[in-house]
Parts: structure tokens; sequence; C-alpha cells
């Protein structure tokens, strides 16, 4: 079994693709509130108790952690140095987590990496994000998006489908391994 995770601080997405590589759990985690989630602490502390659960409840141990890896250069209108440093910080939590509650170590891939090993073509002047979205919506059936009332899908959607794209990336990796 496969678990891909898109971390972020505010929404983090959780694939699992079972030894088939049928998607067998995605999920959104919501760390957006300020009152419930204060520091980057809390927002681990979710992470953790959705990762035992996974473990503990529904009993699923994956073979391998794929996690999205962080961006670690600048780009015009992207990210400041601050909120690039948050996000490796909380990607480096997220990846002991997820070694304490699995005794795995993760491997980090790169969305373009993933997109690309997944089969994910994108054009030029289109969002990438926008058309790995699209493509998961075309090529996994049990793939649940919700929309808002304007027909837009509600925020963590992007999350899941990107976690997806890694959870499926790890699985192709794997496969060729073998």
């Amino acid at each position: 079994m496969i678990l891909g995770l898109d971390v972020s601080t505010s929404i983090t997405g959780a694939t699992i693709l079972d030894k088939d590589g049928k998607m067998i759990y995605n999920e959104l985690w919501d760390t957006r509130n300020k009152n419930k989630f204060p520091t980057v602490i809390d927002k681990a502390k979710l992470i953790q108790e959705q990762l035992q659960n996974i473990k503990n409840v529904m009993q699923i141990t994956p073979s391998h952690i794929y996690i999205e890896e962080p961006f670690t250069f600048f780009n015009s209108g992207g990210s400041s140095a601050r909120t690039m440093a948050t996000l490796q910080r909380f990607n480096g939590i997220v990846s002991w987590i997820c070694a304490d509650v699995f005794g795995l170590l993760p491997e980090l891939i790169m969305a373009t990496t993933a997109r690309k090993t997944v089969g994910v073509k994108t054009q030029k002047g289109v969002k990438a994000k926008e058309t790995s979205f699209n493509f998961v919506l075309a090529n996994e059936p049990n793939f649940i998006v919700e929309y808002t009332k304007h027909g837009n899908p509600k925020p963590g959607m992007m999350d899941k489908s990107d976690s997806w794209i890694i959870a499926k990336a790890g699985y192709i990796l794997c496969n060729q391994k073998n």
C-alpha cells in the first residue's frame, strides 16, 4: 500500500492506494482555523492523529510513503522566504511523524516529477494544479469532489487530487523498481 501526502500548513491531502493501485482512501485534513490550530505544532498534532487513525482504526500500514517535496526556489509571485521556511519545517515534522507512526521514512517527490510519472501533460499557460485536478477527475472514478454554490471546487479538493498524483507516482515508481 502506498500513502501519498500533499503537505501544507493550511490543508493537507492524503491518499492511500492498495497493492493494485486502487484508491482506498482520499481525504483532506483542514488546519486553517487559527483558533483551533494556532501553531505549527497544533497542526502537526492533527496530522499525527489522522495518521494514527489510519494505522490503528483502519488497520492500514503502508509499504511506502511519498510526500510532495516543498518548493526550494523562488519564482515571481510565489511564496516568500518565510512561507517557504515554514513549509519546509512543517514538511520535516510530518515526515518525522510518518516515520514514528509507521516506522517508514517517507520519500520526497517533486510535484513536476510526480505529474510526469503519472502522465499529466501540462500545456503552456495552463496552471499545473488545475491540469492535475482535471486528470484525477478523468482517471479516478472514486475521486469525490465537493463544489461551492458557484460551481467551483471547494477548498482542499486540489490538495486531495495532488495527494492522489503523489500516491499514484509512488505506486508507479515502486512497480518500476520491482
